[in-house]
């Protein structure tokens, strides 16, 4: 300990020293430094572990000696990190001498205020990549609101590979790359979109593919489906054109025991197909006859193995979006009586298990078309039900109301109609005014199109031009001409509408935006308030939903979910979408309701449906649409911490994590990254392969036990092992397995806690208020997140003040989701930018 002061000492005798030369001015502020409380809290807590043995060591990644508290700004990086371990309350570390929560809380607030201030004298925007690429979100968005076309998310992932993500989005213009291969794609994409959205028939008749999951359970009725239904789908489906069309239904086979064949029902099975509530066929599946009810001679069953391969009907539709509807018609008694209780996850492969079904499944639906008119394929129904629509051609669709602004009349008005028509097209594509050099690129693919197939073909040509145009693929900021380098500017508003546009609404600004930054009136304080707040209001805000709080709360993860299926055996397709939806709805209620953001971790109300509800044992909610509910007091289920979704993505496929529960709360809630482990710490060991009765506690210590581990996990462990009541799935237990050489047992769970700063809490309940009274550090994280999100690159130091701003503006407002937002809209690095070097 002597050691270490002589070295603390040496090195504040070597900072004087080499200040003494920069003058009078200079000695002053290092002297009154050098007597100041922070100093002391410095060298008395600080340099004992940072310093240069320390450091060269490797206990500590950097040493504190040259660091000087009369110029916080010179090294604002490092401070920066010591201000966010403070404030999580990691440093000091466990079992180091720590000062009392007075001087500690007056020491960060020094070192924010130097921060800030610092920030002030030069200010630092950072430097959004100049070509930042559409994601795949942003693409299908930005086509929606450019041609009124809602393409399905499974048309874009096949047309267009993954993006990749970094600092936990994947809308990071670092990481969002382009290569010839994904150029090719594009090109793929746009042919089909240009088509679609004109009108124009594809070269060949579509083959769509709707596939049901295997474990999704269809006894009941669908929340977008009619009552008196069960099962079934619903799909948004863009017919190309108007012109004849088949749909065929399958149903599911059950493996196995019955050779693949639909299992046989008492009860005949009616399946109805409708197009936008228009009934189109009834397929009826005849019931098993019962053996004291056969005739002589009659069959046990029929044969159902190729029953269903009659089952298409043929119709006329017109074009554009509409919904195919296919369920089965529910005659089946409310009151399932059975010998045992059934799995509430299908068994196997949507077959039933032991007659615990009420009928038979659909397995998936096939749309085929257009078709010229004596071409249907085999199969067809010509008895089917038709529907008296348009005769085969193209109709009004409001894609085409969208491009085709105005009708030629003869051929000498056609290219005036074509460039007003490109020109409208541009403008939004561009998010800018068109110029005379946009409108004529695209001028010259109309007329090509135009002399192989017509006008309409012209346009169709001119689209698909503009959906592979760099100005539509990329959104490009440009330093003003003449600037100095590495200079702060603020952004044009034309380049500000786009930032907002892809922050709210992951698309392009809509006209109203537009009109606003061509009129250079969209930075003015109030109007770019009411922009956010009427952005906020539209429908269009739901991206937030999907892209921000889906990455940032892994609500993505959800699908690929494969729980153990001896341990989770009710686990299924529908569980897995009541999950994430209960969490999307709760978030999206925040952000409707201009809620508290702290309300994410101790609101007392959730949304459930009755399969979620079962799962987490509360009574009286039953069908399978999503109500709010207000939780009782004390319950666990308050707040992200208690749902489903958190807790299942954040374990393993058959067991829980503490470890990856406690460095999610780390990440998510206090703002602090744990370091990455060591190449050489041994994996946990599994229960099975403990030779002594151990709880998962217990493997936690003996894991800690290592010393390359234990700095970390006594950050992240207590945090995860206040949540093990929530198993694997985010069911409530209060025993565990504890297994030993011979047997296994329950023993009840320990859910107590020390943090590293000596809070002390006791399970799910206990977490949640600790964290609660640690609120400061959620808004400051959430609001990092948000501005990662919205700037579309990783944070660094020099954001740190602007983060701070943002979350003492919101403090003003009750921490309002909208004045998050609309702190980041206002913030430097969102409205500035920094020139290039």
């Amino acid at each position: 300990m002597r050691r270490v002061r002589l070295l603390a000492a040496a090195g504040i005798a070597l900072m004087a020293g080499g200040l003494q030369a920069a003058g009078p001015q200079a000695q002053s502020a290092t002297a009154a430094a050098s007597r100041s409380p922070q100093r002391t809290l410095f060298n008395r807590y600080c340099l004992t572990c940072h310093n240069q043995t320390q450091s060269a060591r490797g206990t500590v990644p950097v040493a504190f000696e040259h660091l000087d508290l009369a110029n916080i700004g010179a090294d604002a990086q490092i401070w920066e990190q010591v201000v966010r371990k403070m404030r999580a309350g990691v440093m000091p570390p466990a079992g180091r001498p720590r000062p009392d929560v007075p001087a500690s809380e007056g020491f960060v607030s020094w070192l924010e205020t130097e921060l800030d201030a610092a920030a002030v004298a030069r200010p630092n925007p950072g430097r959004i990549e100049a070509f930042h690429r559409l994601n795949r979100a942003e693409y299908r968005n930005a086509v929606r609101d450019l041609l009124h076309l809602d393409i399905d998310a499974s048309d874009v992932s096949a047309w267009l590979p993954a993006d990749d993500a970094s600092y936990g989005f994947d809308n990071i213009a670092g990481v969002l790359r382009f290569s010839p291969t994904l150029m090719e794609r594009y090109l793929v994409a746009a042919r089909q979109v240009s088509r679609l959205a004109v009108g124009m028939p594809p070269a060949f008749p579509n083959f769509d593919v709707f596939r049901l999951a295997d474990d999704l359970p269809q006894d009941d009725r669908f929340e977008a489906l009619p009552f008196g239904t069960r099962g079934g789908t619903l799909i948004h489906y863009n017919f190309p054109t108007a012109g004849e069309y088949t749909i065929r239904v399958k149903l599911a086979r059950q493996v196995g025991t019955y050779d693949r064949n639909v299992p046989n029902f008492h009860q005949p099975q009616q399946l109805e197909v409708s197009v936008d509530g228009q009934r189109l066929e009834v397929f009826t599946l005849a019931a098993s006859v019962p053996r004291e009810l056969r005739q002589p001679g009659e069959p046990r069953r029929i044969d159902r193995a190729t029953l269903d391969e009659e089952w298409v009907v043929r119709f006329q539709a017109r074009a554009g979006s509409q919904e195919v509807m296919a369920t089965f018609i529910n005659r089946t008694p409310a009151l399932l009586e059975t010998l045992i209780e059934p799995y509430l996850r299908p068994h196997p492969s949507g077959g039933h298990n032991w007659g615990s079904r009420r009928g038979v499944y659909l397995r998936s639906v096939e749309i085929s078309g257009p078709f010229p008119v004596g071409e249907m394929p085999a199969g067809s129904s010509a008895s089917a039900t038709a529907v008296a629509d348009e005769a085969a051609g193209v109709s009004d669709t409001s894609s085409r109301r969208r491009i085709f602004v105005c009708r030629p009349v003869d051929p000498s008005q056609e290219a005036r109609c074509a460039a007003t028509i490109v020109s409208a097209l541009a403008r939004r594509a561009y998010r800018r005014p068109a110029t005379d050099a946009d409108v004529a690129g695209l001028l010259r693919f109309y007329e090509a199109g135009r002399a192989d197939g017509g006008f309409e073909s012209g346009i169709e040509m001119a689209v698909r031009r503009l959906l592979v145009s760099p100005e539509f693929l990329f959104r490009t900021e440009s330093d003003p001409a003449n600037i100095t380098p590495d200079t702060t500017y603020r952004v044009s508003d034309l380049e500000l509408a786009s930032r907002l546009s892809f922050f709210l609404w992951s698309s392009i600004p809509d006209d109203e935006l537009l009109d606003l930054a061509a009129r250079a009136t969209l930075h003015q304080p109030a109007v770019l308030e009411q922009q956010v707040r009427r952005m906020l209001g539209d429908s269009r805000s739901h991206a937030i939903v999907d892209n921000f709080v889906g990455q940032w709360l892994l609500l993505r993860n959800l699908p690929a979910l494969g729980p153990d299926p001896y341990k989770d055996p009710d686990f299924d397709e529908s569980l897995r979408w009541a999950l994430r939806r209960e969490t999307e709805l709760f978030f999206e209620s925040i952000m409707r309701e201009d809620r508290s953001v702290i309300d994410l971790l101790n609101a007392d109300y959730t949304f459930l449906n009755e399969r979620l509800a079962r799962h987490y044992g509360m009574p009286f909610v039953h069908g399978d649409h999503f109500r709010r509910v207000t939780l009782p007091d004390g319950s666990v289920r308050g707040g992200l911490l208690g749902q489903g979704s958190i807790l299942s993505v954040t374990s393993q496929p058959n067991r829980t994590s503490p470890v990856v529960r406690g460095k999610w709360i780390l990440e998510n809630i206090l703002g602090v990254s744990p370091p990455a482990p060591p190449p050489d710490v041994p994996e946990l060991d599994e229960p099975e392969r403990v030779a002594t009765a151990v709880t998962m506690r217990a493997r936690m210590a003996a894991h800690r036990a290592n010393p390359a581990c234990a700095s970390c996990h006594r950050m992240m462990d207590p945090l995860g092992l206040a949540l093990e009541n929530f198993d694997q799935a985010g069911r409530w237990r209060v025993v565990e397995e504890s297994f030993d050489s011979r047997s296994a047992s329950f023993v009840p769970i320990d859910t107590s806690g020390v943090l590293p700063d000596g809070t002390t809490f006791e399970g799910a309940i206990g977490l949640r208020s600790v964290l609660v009274g640690r609120s400061d550090r959620f808004v400051a994280t959430m609001t990092e997140k948000l501005l990662t999100y919205a700037l579309g690159r990783g944070l660094e130091f020099y954001d740190m003040p602007a983060v701070r701003a943002i979350a003492r503006e919101a403090a003003r407002d009750d921490h309002r989701f909208s004045s998050l937002v609309l702190g980041v809209v206002n913030s430097m690095p969102f409205q500035m930018r920094r020139s290039e070097s």
